[in-house]
């Protein structure tokens, strides 16, 4: 799962719709705001007075892939509802369970925490997406494509597929077959060591960090054409896969995000 983290009108939400249909995937947006309910998100159940017995409604988290639009605006309740979905894929309403359709692939943007009117998300839901990336400003030539070119909706409806739904879970079942040598299970154990025992991180990365960054170390060296993962690959990733894990014991903001990632990288060396 992917959170999305930057100022209102930078084109985190464009992002979303693009690769939901370069994925060739089935989509849903659930705009977050203060006032939305779990049932929004998941479902609920209806009684049905023809059958004299309850249904169950799916809510907009059965699709494949889900936006979650602005999701620090709603209540950690709401919020909430997302936790289960993302880690077991799966609901639970009125005590039963319902499967999600596979894949199942949350994007979620979030405007940052000093914007009015946000709920910063919990670390339990956090540690819960894969990568947090920032899409920042556009450069010169960027902004001037974008200020002189069509419209970015007509350009997303002409958007093709360029993966089918077999294309996709056939690179995913690729990445499982990228060796990892003992030299690089040693040097993520040290990355995970050393962010347990430096006072400059307020605690450490989970296990689940571990297994993200090796994934995703993974999926870089295969998107690079090799099925041998070197250290370069876990620098990578690293920032982006660890940068919403760690928190500065020192608790200010110019102590967050890519500044602890790199400081953790110049603090364990290479093997």
């Amino acid at each position: 799962h992917l959170l999305i983290e930057d100022l209102p009108g930078v084109g985190k939400t464009t992002l979303a719709h693009l690769l939901a249909r370069l994925l060739g995937l089935n989509y849903q947006r659930i705009q977050f705001t203060s006032d939305l309910l779990p049932a929004d998100i998941i479902g609920n159940s209806v009684y049905n007075r023809e059958e004299g017995s309850f249904s169950f409604h799916p809510g907009p988290v059965f699709s494949q892939l889900v936006l979650a639009d602005e999701i620090n605006r709603a209540t950690p309740k709401a919020q909430s509802a997302l936790l289960e979905a993302m880690e077991e894929q799966q609901v639970t309403v009125d005590g039963k369970s319902y499967p999600l359709p596979k894949p199942f692939f949350v994007i979620a943007t979030q405007n940052p925490a000093h914007q009015i009117g946000t709920f910063p998300l919990p670390e339990s839901q956090l540690d819960r997406f894969l990568m947090r990336v920032e899409l920042g400003y556009p450069d010169t030539r960027s902004e001037r494509l974008l200020l002189t070119g069509d419209d970015r909706r007509a350009l997303l409806l002409r958007l093709e597929a360029c993966l089918d739904q077999g294309q996709l879970q056939a690179l995913q079942a690729q990445v499982n077959e990228v060796h990892v040598s003992n030299a690089i299970l040693d040097y993520c154990q040290a990355l995970l060591a050393f962010s347990r025992s430096s006072p400059r991180f307020n605690h450490g990365l989970s296990p689940r960090a571990g297994l993200a960054l090796l994934r995703s170390a993974k999926a870089w060296a295969l998107l690079s054409g090799r099925f041998q993962l070197l250290p370069e690959d876990v620098q990578a990733v690293l920032p982006a896969t660890v940068g919403h894990r760690l928190h500065s014991s020192a608790d200010t903001a110019a102590d967050e995000g890519a500044a602890l990632a790199d400081f953790l990288v110049e603090s364990v060396p290479i093997p």
